[in-house]
């Protein structure tokens, strides 16, 4: 399938290509939509095995930022970009983020950067001085780091999945597998600990295993067998795509809540079977949504009142789609079908302006 037909199936309006000689930097940009406003989204440093793998990744990541803004309320449309690495490890340089800066100011503002995995509020600044288009810096962009965010978001959204999985939002004596400590899944174990909750985490970096074992008494667990550890709820926190339906199939655990980004690998058929397992799925983009609020908020020049509510929903925003999920194929059935209704109401908003100017 050429590129043009992955973009007719996702829905994407724009692609876009970019290698700098003098830094070999080679970087992908994928606006999914801009039908509720410009569209805030990671930029994503990883090493790909192919040119293919990193498109596809940056297609569906990106699709997935439109459906996160599109439930988490915001005016803001969904894209990502992706760097793609000579070799696992490569370091990051000044050159090499501001080649990315003037790679997202060709976008003139429709695409805004932020971080993701693989770079950090420095590699945001560097990429600052030469576009005004990033959120999360420190000193010259601004934001700071959302992980502290995005873990609030899932563990609002996982009160929301115990309530309908165990009648109690609360996780005081649930045991919770947490699959990746990195930022998000450290600031998540944190939130889990206080309150009474037993946490079995995994990581390939065995110093963030460490760490955590130390600081907060979790139980580690090895990379291998954290997906299948039974337990109450099962929190991916790393990269996606870790849960098929053959895993689907083998899970024990009530409730999957997690970080990551498309966690499930065909979610149009892994919710369902997840669902035919009586398993309580918390859609990722819709849980996970707590970093981007925070950067389109401050992007949006919202309030630190109306960020912390727009957080605090995602519990109830996830209480709703369990709950239309039941009558349709999948609580991801139900998500989606929430997005399309609010991206379809903003271009009719959209539209109605247009006429009245």
């Amino acid at each position: 399938m050429n590129i043009l037909e992955q973009m007719r199936e996702y829905g994407h309006e724009r692609v876009a290509f970019h290698q700098d000689p003098q830094t070999g930097l080679r970087a992908i940009i994928a606006l999914h939509s801009s039908v509720l406003g410009n569209a805030l989204g990671g930029t994503r440093r990883w090493c790909y095995a192919t040119e293919q793998d990193a498109l596809h990744d940056v297609l569906r990541l990106s699709q997935g930022m439109t459906y996160k803004c599109a439930c988490a309320g915001l005016p803001m449309g969904g894209g990502k970009s992706v760097v793609w690495l000579p070799q696992r490890g490569h370091a990051p340089t000044e050159a090499e983020a501001r080649a990315m800066g003037r790679f997202v100011d060709t976008f003139n503002g429709v695409y805004i950067a932020a971080e993701d995995v693989g770079t950090t509020p420095q590699y945001i600044d560097w990429m600052a001085m030469e576009t005004a288009h990033v959120m999360g810096g420190e000193q010259v962009s601004r934001g700071g780091d959302p992980s502290p965010f995005t873990a609030r978001g899932v563990f609002n959204g996982m009160k929301a999945c115990l309530e309908y999985a165990f009648g109690s939002p609360s996780v005081e004596g649930r045991t919770v597998a947490v699959q990746g400590l990195g930022n998000v899944g450290t600031y998540l174990v944190k939130l889990l600990v206080e309150p009474g909750a037993r946490v079995i985490g995994a990581d390939i970096n065995r110093q963030h295993v460490e760490r955590c074992v130390d600081q907060y008494g979790i139980t580690a667990a090895s990379t291998d067998e954290i997906l299948l550890t039974e337990c109450d709820v099962l929190a991916p926190c790393a990269l996606g795509g870790v849960i098929d339906a053959n895993t689907a199939r083998k899970l024990n655990c009530r409730v999957v809540c997690g970080g990551a980004n498309k966690v499930l690998d065909c979610p149009e058929e892994d919710a369902v079977v997840l669902k035919s397992r009586g398993i309580v799925y918390g859609v990722d983009f819709v849980v996970n949504a707590g970093g981007v609020i925070e950067l389109s908020g401050q992007y949006l020049n919202y309030s630190r009142q109306k960020l912390d509510a727009m957080n605090d929903e995602i519990e109830a925003t996830t209480a709703q789609i369990l709950r239309e999920g039941e009558t349709l194929s999948s609580t991801y059935e139900a998500a989606i079908a929430l997005g399309d209704r609010r991206i379809a109401a903003g271009a009719a908003s959209k539209r109605e302006r247009i006429h009245a100017g």
